[in-house]
């Protein structure tokens, strides 16, 4: 555009669908991760030089950028980080709204884990806000047949 220009048109919007299928290898960390929630384990990796125990598993360490080679076994239980309702639908969703995501902090680890609140009424966000706070306490809820995936943990339930 050249200075002091004034475009007559106006600007239009050109809608349309982007589909991207992909695949990825997890590698043996993130395999090791989501093998354990089969046993209704949740596991870590601590990292030998600032002690933070990471989750979801991770090779190195994005403090220190060093390897972490120490599994340890976290809670199942933690406190809400924070939380927010999911109320319309978008391409790719694990469930239909509407549904409550959470940031978890497992007793144990250092880094909070991304996941589903649930085991309460989902309709009303009133109510949601009685049940659901941050700080309060988690506790995984986990899918009778795990197959060794996020979804495996089918959500953390307020406990107090």
């Amino acid at each position: 555009m050249i200075m002091g220009a004034v475009m007559s048109e106006e600007s239009r919007i050109l809608e349309g669908y982007v589909s991207l299928p992909y695949k990825w290898s997890m590698g043996a960390t993130t395999t090791r991760f989501f093998e354990e929630f089969k046993n209704k384990r949740i596991m870590g990796t601590k990292c030998k030089k600032c002690n933070r125990v990471l989750l979801p598993a991770r090779k190195f360490c994005s403090h220190c950028f060093e390897e972490t080679d120490q599994w340890v076994e976290v809670s199942q239980e933690g406190k809400l980080r924070t939380w927010v309702t999911v109320n319309f639908s978008y391409e790719g969703q694990p469930k239909e709204p509407p549904y409550v995501l959470g940031i978890i902090d497992l007793d144990g680890a250092d880094v909070g884990l991304p996941h589903f609140v649930g085991g309460i009424p989902t309709d009303d966000f009133d109510e949601i806000a009685k049940k659901v706070r941050i700080g309060g306490r988690v506790k995984a809820v986990w899918n009778e047949n795990r197959t060794g995936n996020i979804l495996d943990i089918d959500y953390f339930k307020p406990v107090d």
